[in-house]
């Protein structure tokens, strides 16, 4: 099997939304950002691959990487099917910069590799990525076998708890959902080429 014939196209997130919450660790996009969003097709347009950049999840985490918010963008998701060739993610990775760099016209990428699930950035890597950093575990909570970021029962709508942020927060009291400290994050960065050029 070759990827040589395969296709990444940007798409909008909701024809990637069903395919990452079935194949990515996390099960769900809750919360996630997803400014560009992008899908790998195989030769018959058979989608083997999602991903998506948002604007990063932590408020003034943008701080260690530019002096301007709007210069930093994060991989928040990234899957493919488990039948797929060798390379693939990297195949994906790359294909999905070339993309963002004409969508989006802005600087650095960030992506980080999650200890908690044996991730180690062997595919940043691959695709020219940099590692700069680790970054501590974070207190998550753990709801019907997933994983939700703390901020998830504080999200609001019109002044209301939202609807499942008020169902998380009642499993966390009724001991249906509980939190947990996660094992940390290796950081990497790329940026695009034509910020290296402009920065010159």
């Amino acid at each position: 099997m070759s990827l040589r014939d395969w296709t990444v196209q940007r798409v909008s997130r909701q024809d990637v939304s069903s395919f990452i919450e079935s194949n990515h660790y996390s099960g769900n996009i809750n919360g996630c950002i997803s400014d560009f969003c992008y899908a790998l097709y195989d030769t018959i347009g058979e989608m083997k691959g999602a991903l998506f950049y948002g604007r990063m999840a932590m408020a003034n985490q943008w701080k260690r990487f530019s002096d301007n918010p709007e210069n930093v963008i994060e991989l928040r998701r990234l899957c493919c099917v488990d039948d797929t060739p060798k390379n693939t993610e990297s195949y994906f990775i790359g294909r999905s910069l070339k993309l963002l760099e004409s969508d989006w016209m802005k600087g650095i990428v960030v992506s980080y590799a999650d200890k908690e699930y044996g991730h180690n950035g062997t595919i940043y890597k691959a695709s020219n990525f940099t590692m700069v950093g680790e970054v501590a575990g974070a207190k998550v909570i753990i709801y019907n076998g997933k994983q939700y970021h703390d901020k998830a029962i504080r999200t609001k709508y019109k002044g209301q708890l939202k609807p499942f942020a008020k169902r998380i927060k009642d499993a966390l009291d009724s001991g249906d959902a509980y939190y947990k400290k996660t094992a940390g994050k290796y950081t990497y960065i790329y940026q695009l080429e034509k910020n290296k050029r402009r920065l010159k």
